[in-house]
């Protein structure tokens, strides 16, 4: 082997060593007239936001109006979409960024029982025997099938992040703004991802139990696995390096830093009083 062979080798050897520490912010969108109705909608009904869900997006706007995003991912569903541009307006650092809109980010399916009262739901979990949050309706997605709808989501975007990314940046916290209990600190890339209740509760879920990252001191599971309001917000740090003769990007470290934060709703509320 020839010096300069050597040389390249130590070179690609390094690169696959390169590691890279982003925040994932996940916003679920905000109320349509189904939700304030009770009703299922899943995949089949795509509505827009209702007059109170405009009102959440730019409340949650606000609150994330300082957040630097650099790559937002948004389900390609109206509500989720229309949830997304609110926030982007109201941001300081990119309201002009374009987003990717993402079908793996989709609700869950709900088969026959879209457009149908979530009691309706219940009832038919009831007849088969089987907890609600566990059963599957005729023609649905299977919790097990959304949770490979997220892995795969993972897949692109971990590669995302390192092909998009060169390595003068990885590995530099320099452009990291806030706190260090907000996960901003830390990390020079966010990343937004706005979705759907039921799929967000599964992603959360896969990130604990599966993929095994660490939780704040003292959070309880009924307030990590509770459901996600209209535009909850949660947050987790996660590093990924490149590994294998392919550079194929990996999770090499996953923290929680909260989970459904909904404070930004509470001005809402002392507007209704």
């Amino acid at each position: 082997m020839t010096l300069h062979h050597f040389a390249e080798v130590a070179r690609a050897r390094c690169r696959s060593l390169k590691m890279l520490t982003f925040s994932v912010t996940l916003v679920r969108h905000g109320e349509t007239q189904y939700n304030r109705d009770k009703l299922l909608q899943g995949q089949g009904v795509d509505t827009l936001l209702s007059p109170t869900g405009v009102d959440q997006c730019e409340a949650v706007g606000r609150r994330l109006s300082d957040v630097p995003f650099s790559h937002v991912f948004v389900s390609n569903l109206q509500r989720a979409v229309q949830t997304a541009e609110i926030i982007l307006r109201n941001n300081a650092h990119c309201s002009h960024m374009d987003m990717a809109l993402e079908p793996l980010l989709r609700e869950r399916g709900f088969g026959v029982a879209e457009g149908r009262p979530k009691e309706d739901l219940k009832n038919m979990a009831n007849a088969a025997g089987q907890a609600c949050r566990d059963y599957t309706p005729p023609g649905g997605e299977t919790l097990d099938q959304v949770r490979l709808r997220f892995k795969q989501f993972l897949r692109v975007l971990f590669q995302q992040m390192l092909d998009s990314h060169d390595a003068s940046k990885l590995d530099d916290s320099s452009s990291a703004t806030g706190s260090p209990d907000d996960g901003l600190h830390g990390a020079s890339i966010h990343v937004l991802v706005v979705s759907h209740g039921a799929y967000i509760r599964v992603a959360v879920r896969h990130l604990v139990e599966d993929l095994k990252c660490t939780l704040p001191a003292g959070l309880k599971p009924s307030q990590l696995f509770s459901p996600c309001p209209n535009t909850g917000i949660s947050r987790f740090v996660l590093t990924v390096s490149r590994s294998g003769p392919e550079s194929r990007a990996t999770l090499t470290a996953a923290r929680c830093v909260f989970t459904n934060r909904k404070e930004h709703l509470e001005e809402l509320a002392e507007k209704e009083v």
